[in-house]
């Protein structure tokens, strides 16, 4: 069966390179009860055990057969998509972190099902992880993590469930045939709303290129406007994961103390560390950052095979401002650009994003994007996660960390997600922007500490 590949999913093959690749991850850390020294492999044998179902078993075909179109193929190697691995006697959790980003490395055989898994026994303090990663064009942030929290139990009972490669999509309700006066009449009517939207993003391009020329300060979703910063090299394939656990209660009460959400603390304290660390290493930046926040088109329940996500481009603080003074200017800033996006139809607001990927993939493949703007300076993702404790095979979920995708010259992308009473952050970074993703990853823990000494936390 085949399928066609939609715009933005289009998108996310045709931009990626060695360097620059767009597959997204996790890593899922767990705590193994006593006595249970074959737990691993006991998942790993289940695992293989299955068989990938849609969209996990979609292999593309860009060129030749008419459209771009996804080929489903029953054929896979389960000791290829599904390997266990053990770190050496001794090893750190710096250990695990480092394996983990040469693993997220290499691009996806596009000739295999685009996901693969690994089991890593051996993690010090009884403790075990898997790391998944899937390409960006078949599944999103949103789809993934549910996907991984059904693969696991609510209670402590040694079961293991199918394994999210292998669950079963849910088909589309069946609906009955459509006249083909009303199928025209829904084309003409969706080509119109295209265009309309094409309208509505190209006259706010032009209104901020021309306000940049004349140096005005520029409000809104700010794309294609920020400056060169470290963050913006030519992308390599060396990559660099760090991860880091907050209270998201607390964060939820600082945020609301200043009238801001979790999400603006989050970057806010990501944006404080970023400069930080910079200035540490000897590489000061003297502007604004933008960076790129995913927004999700689902609604609750949506289950759609694809990418649906639009995205706002936020300017974050000064580089000077206090903790407190930067909170205040990225809720501005937040504000500004979510009104923009909101005003849009979903229509538009999916156009926004194919459009956004295939500048940034064209300034990438042409190296545009060296000398003219890049598309942003970083990534801030918030992927929702779960408030109830799960379990794998008994072993206890401590925690969830996101592993996400790096391109067109955008070296940092810092995503979190929720588990329990905790915010997981997952750093990842192009070794060529950032040499030390766990020295930034303590900058930003550094950062929430200054927030919360100047918060009276309740």
């Amino acid at each position: 069966m085949n399928a066609a590949i939609p715009p933005l999913d289009l998108g996310w093959l045709l931009m990626e390179s060695p360097g620059g690749t767009t597959h997204v991850g996790a890593m899922l850390l767990f705590k193994k009860p006593p006595g249970r020294s074959s737990l691993v492999r006991e998942v790993v044998e289940a695992y293989r055990g299955y068989r990938p179902q849609p969209p996990f078993n979609y292999i593309p075909e860009l060129l030749g057969g008419g459209v771009p179109h996804f080929r489903e193929v029953d054929s896979w190697d389960p000791h290829y998509h599904v390997q266990h691995l053990s770190l050496p006697t001794h090893s750190t959790y710096q250990d695990l972190l480092r394996l983990i980003a040469d693993l997220h490395e290499p691009m996806l055989d596009r000739h295999r099902p685009m996901f693969r898994c690994w089991l890593i026994d051996g993690v010090p303090g009884g403790r075990f992880a898997i790391y998944t990663k899937t390409h960006h064009s078949i599944i999103d942030g949103v789809s993934r993590l549910r996907k991984l929290y059904e693969g696991l139990t609510p209670t402590d009972e040694p079961a293991i469930p199918t394994p999210p490669f292998a669950m079963p999509h849910a088909p589309p309700e069946p609906s009955a045939p459509t006249p083909a006066l009303r199928r025209l009449t829904h084309a003409i009517r969706g080509a119109v709303t295209q265009l309309g939207a094409v309208n509505q993003i190209s006259l706010s391009a032009l209104q901020k290129t021309l306000s940049a020329a004349l140096g005005s300060h520029l409000e809104g979703s700010l794309p294609f406007v920020a400056a060169h910063a470290p963050t913006n090299p030519p992308p390599r394939q060396a990559r660099g994961f760090a991860t880091l656990s907050l209270p998201v209660h607390e964060m939820h009460r600082i945020g609301h103390q200043h009238g801001a959400t979790l999400n603006d603390v989050a970057a806010t304290i990501i944006d404080h560390g970023l400069h930080a660390y910079l200035r540490e290493t000897g590489q000061v930046y003297p502007h604004e950052f933008i960076a790129m926040c995913p927004v999700s088109l689902r609604d609750d329940g949506d289950s759609a095979v694809g990418t649906r996500v639009s995205a706002m481009f936020v300017r974050l603080g000064r580089p000077e401002a206090s903790i407190v003074d930067r909170l205040r200017q990225v809720v501005h800033s937040v504000a500004t650009a979510k009104a923009e996006l909101g005003a849009m139809s979903a229509d538009a607001a999916m156009t926004y994003a194919v459009a956004l990927i295939t500048l940034a993939g064209a300034g990438a493949t042409t190296h545009l994007d060296r000398i003219g703007h890049p598309a942003c300076n970083l990534v801030i993702s918030n992927v929702p996660g779960g408030n109830e404790i799960r379990y794998l095979n008994g072993a206890r979920l401590l925690g969830i960390y996101p592993v996400s995708a790096l391109a067109a010259s955008i070296g940092l992308n810092v995503t979190l997600s929720s588990y329990c009473d905790h915010m997981d952050f997952g750093f990842v970074a192009n070794s060529a922007a950032i040499s030390d993703v766990p020295a930034l990853a303590e900058h930003t823990r550094k950062a929430y500490a200054e927030f919360r000494s100047k918060t009276r936390v309740l």
